[in-house]
């Protein structure tokens, strides 16, 4: 997930240090009050679960946002193992990479290192903005014929990219068919299937504005949607779809339909199912708009026919025995918290300089292990946002700016008539 207003990163000083937290456990001490200058914040570090070493059943890792454009983040994924996975399941909640050349180098290291690779797209994974030259003359009939004629980087090339670019219209519908097809290339799942006793259900997904129910924060001068959020200029949707509504959500989650039938069967021969999505089902796994830095947040990030779909799945309060749990990324915070019955998991890469900023990056720790021996693993923890609300209920008819969020904005000027 990217907004271009600068501060949006969690950062250690974003953490909620005020009356109402008081959270202690072996990884994470926390003492803090809005009236304090300084507060005592010690950097914790999530413990990888037990169930990351010797298994004799099927293990399932995973890990979203892996943001592979950053040099960083492909280095991370091509130091992992080419041993210790080699019969294990990764399931990837969206956002691998902007570029469809370094999805395709991410998603095939992936799959050299792990027995089965799962996948769902993500936002970043359907931008347009920077495709080049190799993915829009993938589409012109005479590809082997101009690859020969036209050198990478003449002015005769660019004018040619240019003339695709505006008349063939490279949108991010036929960007995604692309990337479901370069996964089944390269033997990556993006349709539901049983792994040894397993239920593996992938959903697609988008967001919509109306997803947001909470109060809104007012008074404040907080950046548009379209002026923050890069997706309005980054995609480029064809007739019909659009950011503004929720057109997208309803197209994406529409293609679920076609996985009816597999799905039953997965319902029926399996008492374990684990569904996954990139975007966020329930608002309730996003902190309040006044914890965050650009608090319009939650317009962008979650789907209600998500939320039904996985009820529709695993049972309006969830399966018996603690057997329903659903992954999900996009918003880059750590997440394991049980709402309903369903246990829904976040474990993000995230960007560079977030897991340098925040109290638990996920280049040490990820990907996290949630199955292994017939059974879910225990909780993520520390997982910061999920145990603040586990102890602190929600408040959203707060809508005070918690101060190191105010200190970026600017309060609106009244003028009395």
């Amino acid at each position: 997930m990217v907004v271009r207003f600068s501060p949006f990163s969690l950062k250690l000083s974003q953490q909620p240090h005020n009356h109402e937290f008081s959270c202690f456990s072996k990884q994470v001490a926390v003492s803090c009050s809005y009236g304090l200058k300084r507060f005592d914040l010690r950097r914790p570090q999530i413990l990888s679960s037990a169930f990351g070493g010797k298994s004799n059943g099927l293990r399932v890792f995973v890990v979203s946002d892996l943001h592979t454009d950053y040099d960083e983040n492909l280095k991370w994924v091509e130091c992992l193992s080419n041993v210790k996975y080699k019969d294990d399941v990764l399931l990837v909640a969206g956002d691998v990479a902007e570029t469809y050349s370094k999805f395709v180098v991410t998603m095939s290291l992936l799959r050299e290192r792990f027995e089965h690779v799962f996948y769902v797209p993500g936002n970043h994974d359907l931008w347009c903005r920077r495709e080049g030259q190799n993915y829009v003359r993938s589409l012109y009939p005479y590809h082997n014929l101009l690859t020969a004629i036209l050198v990478p980087g003449n002015f005769v090339a660019i004018l040619f990219d240019s003339f695709l670019r505006i008349f063939l219209q490279v949108d991010s519908v036929e960007k995604f068919n692309k990337l479901l097809e370069a996964c089944k290339r390269i033997g990556v799942e993006t349709n539901p299937m049983v792994v040894g006793a397993l239920g593996i259900i992938p959903l697609f997904s988008w967001y919509h504005e109306s997803f947001d129910k909470e109060e809104d924060i007012t008074g404040y001068r907080i950046p548009s949607l379209e002026m923050a959020c890069k997706d309005f200029y980054a995609c480029n949707w064809p007739n019909g779809l659009s950011n503004g509504d929720t057109s997208l959500s309803l197209y994406f989650d529409a293609l679920n339909d076609k996985q009816t039938e597999s799905i039953k069967e997965i319902q029926k021969t399996c008492d374990h199912i684990i569904t996954f999505s990139h975007f966020v089902p329930r608002q309730e796994l996003c902190p309040e708009k006044r914890m965050l830095f650009y608090p319009k947040l939650p317009k962008v990030i979650g789907s209600d026919p998500l939320e039904d779909r996985i009820r529709s799945i695993h049972g309006a309060q969830g399966r018996e025995h603690a057997s329903s749990c659903h992954v999900f990324g996009h918003t880059h915070f750590c997440w394991d918290a049980v709402v309903d019955g369903i246990r829904y998991v976040q474990a993000p890469l995230a960007y560079p300089r977030e897991r340098k900023r925040r109290m638990n990056g996920g280049d040490k720790w990820l990907p996290f292990c949630l199955y292994a021996d017939k059974k879910f693993s225990r909780k993520l923890n520390p997982c910061f946002w999920s145990d603040y609300y586990s102890l602190i209920p929600r408040t959203p008819h707060n809508t005070k700016l918690a101060p190191w969020v105010a200190r970026f904005y600017k309060l609106k000027k009244t003028i009395d008539v």
